[in-house]
């Protein structure tokens, strides 16, 4: 079958007008445009095709907080009310979040999203994840910064992992969740169980709040309180006296298969030493500025030359999952960063931090045909500043997809 489209955005190549996408048994055979054909075809009218979006940094667990943590002008404020209602909440598989774990899937689908990095500290999502249609990596996040048995913590872990195995699209591997939340023997025993599992990612959240710059340089502020407070202050820590980044840097945590998420506080030095290590780097502006955190450097991240994908974040600091809202939202904080680099943070970018841009990410041959099609404003001549100006989940619908594609004379 051959798709025929106003616009084809191959991601890696320029956009082709009046192109088409072949697709044979579940995979893209050609990408082309203008000549004619004898292949069977559709002519799908006024859309753009393009590969299916990827979230590189969600919390599809948390989808049944929606609405219910308040915006915060503090990031550690923010985290007390996230932590205060999961409490209320201690069943990870009771219908409340399985419901909301469902929606939040079918939601990211309905929105053009084809692949997934999922942070759970239940892996209660992985399941899910595997009988939908989305694709992905279950990150099971480790947090513990008084950790008596840090191997012990990772080996148990392992077992968990092991134990789930690959279905379909849908792999499982660590986290560490942060640089104040995880203690240093536990990020030393997490990057020693990735050094056993070659070509896998991991993910960390990293330099999200000017409170972890502060607890990371210090040991006081806010971390230190909250830590406190819940009991899991360990006296015997020694602050770095360092930035979050040259910390786990000098802890040998960066490389090239680290998803770093947010990256709000880093300076131009932190952005660099990613750079350099080929870390990717997940923003995620919506949910940074909810939160408190503060708004990212966008700029700043793509003049670094470090790899940049896009999140979410979960739905307990964003009010969707629509991915294509992210890239609108890079595009209004960082207007000299050109329309192609946004999309190729929330396609390509995120399906290699993955490890899924084999089949992901473009429109190639060879790759799974998961093609999206975008309705777009008849005459629209730049049809890359258009995908990034905001698309509703109305417009979009997918290939093939009898269920989801309006209905054509």
């Amino acid at each position: 079958m051959r798709y025929r489209a106003a616009w084809v955005l191959p991601v890696a190549q320029p956009p082709i007008r009046d192109g088409w996408v072949e697709v044979q048994d579940g995979r893209i055979t050609a990408v082309g445009g203008g000549e004619p054909s004898p292949v069977s075809g559709e002519d799908l009218g006024q859309v753009a095709l393009m590969p299916g979006l990827v979230n590189a940094h969600t919390h599809l667990e948390l989808s049944y907080l929606r609405g219910q943590v308040p915006q915060a002008t503090a990031f550690v404020d923010w985290i007390r009310h996230v932590v205060g209602a999961r409490r209320q909440r201690p069943d990870p598989g009771s219908p409340e979040i399985m419901d909301g774990l469902r929606a939040g899937i079918g939601e990211a689908v309905r929105s053009g999203t084809a692949l997934v990095g999922d942070i759970s500290n239940t892996l209660v999502t992985f399941d899910a994840l595997a009988d939908s249609p989305l694709g992905g990596v279950v990150f099971y996040e480790l947090l513990r910064f008084n950790a008596p048995d840090p191997q012990g913590i990772v080996a148990e872990a392992c077992e968990r992992l092991r134990a789930l195995g690959t279905r379909g699209d849908v792999t499982a591997s660590l986290a560490a969740h942060a640089p104040y939340s995880v203690a240093p023997a536990l990020f030393a025993s997490i990057r020693h169980a990735m050094d056993e599992r070659p070509g896998v990612p991991y993910s960390v959240h990293l330099s999200e709040s000017r409170d972890e710059v502060e607890f990371i340089a210090t040991g006081h502020g806010e971390w230190r309180r909250f830590l406190e407070d819940v009991g899991a202050w360990d006296p015997a820590f020694t602050p770095p006296a360092v930035s979050p980044v040259a910390y786990l840097g000098a802890a040998g945590f960066l490389d090239s298969r680290l998803l770093a998420v947010h990256g709000v506080q880093m300076t131009r030095d932190d952005l660099a030493r990613l750079a350099a290590r080929e870390t990717t780097l997940v923003t995620c502006p919506r949910s940074n500025v909810y939160t408190g955190a503060g708004t990212p450097p966008v700029s700043a991240f793509f003049e670094s030359g470090v790899r940049v994908a896009v999140g979410t974040d979960s739905l307990a600091s964003t009010p969707d999952l629509n991915l294509f809202s992210e890239l609108a939202a890079l595009r209004a904080i960082a207007p000299g960063v050109p329309a192609r680099r946004i999309i190729e943070s929330g396609t390509i970018n995120g399906a290699m931090a993955l490890g899924l841009d084999a089949s992901f990410g473009t429109l190639e041959a060879g790759k799974r045909a998961r093609v999206l099609a975008v309705s777009i404003p008849p005459g629209t001549t730049d049809v890359e500043e258009y995908l990034v100006s905001g698309v509703a989940p109305e417009q979009v619908f997918w290939v093939g997809d009898a269920q989801s594609s309006p209905s054509r004379a």
